[in-house]
């Protein structure tokens, strides 16, 4: 089943899905992955129906994680937040170029783009020029 709601965030600190991934897999010891944000998101079971977080590095989407849970967490300043619970798998998906912003932002299915298939997904990525100026012409 295919989801019908995904987030997309930008993804500061790591300059690629494989560094992502080893900075994950050493955080958090193999096991699910946590991304804490401010923002709960209203459309929470939409997401949790299959959804995954698309991560976007320098400009470039490349790498999504399933979201597995939303879970509450208070700081010591005593506000609300949602760590999302992520599937320790990234997938890499076809590279498609996306301006900046801030926070997440929702992301239809229809929108986002298909996962590599496995004997690509390993591959080392572009360098950001050359993947960016390939998904300009849509070419993935």
């Amino acid at each position: 089943m295919t989801a019908s709601l995904n987030l997309m965030k930008l993804c500061v600190g790591c300059d690629d899905p494989a560094e992502l991934a080893q900075w994950q897999q050493h955080r958090f010891q193999g096991g699910p992955a946590r991304h804490v944000t401010r923002m709960w998101p209203k459309r929470e079971a939409e997401l949790l129906d299959g959804g995954s977080i698309y991560w976007v590095f320098k400009g470039v989407m490349q790498a999504r994680q399933r979201i597995l849970r939303l879970d509450e967490i208070k700081g010591e300043d005593g506000i609300r937040r949602c760590a999302l619970i992520l599937d320790p798998q990234l997938l890499r998906v076809a590279a498609v170029p996306r301006r900046p912003f801030q926070g997440w932002r929702y992301l239809a299915a229809k929108d986002a783009p298909p996962d590599l298939p496995p004997g690509r997904a390993d591959e080392p990525g572009l360098p950001e020029d050359i993947a960016r100026a390939l998904a300009d012409m849509g070419l993935r």
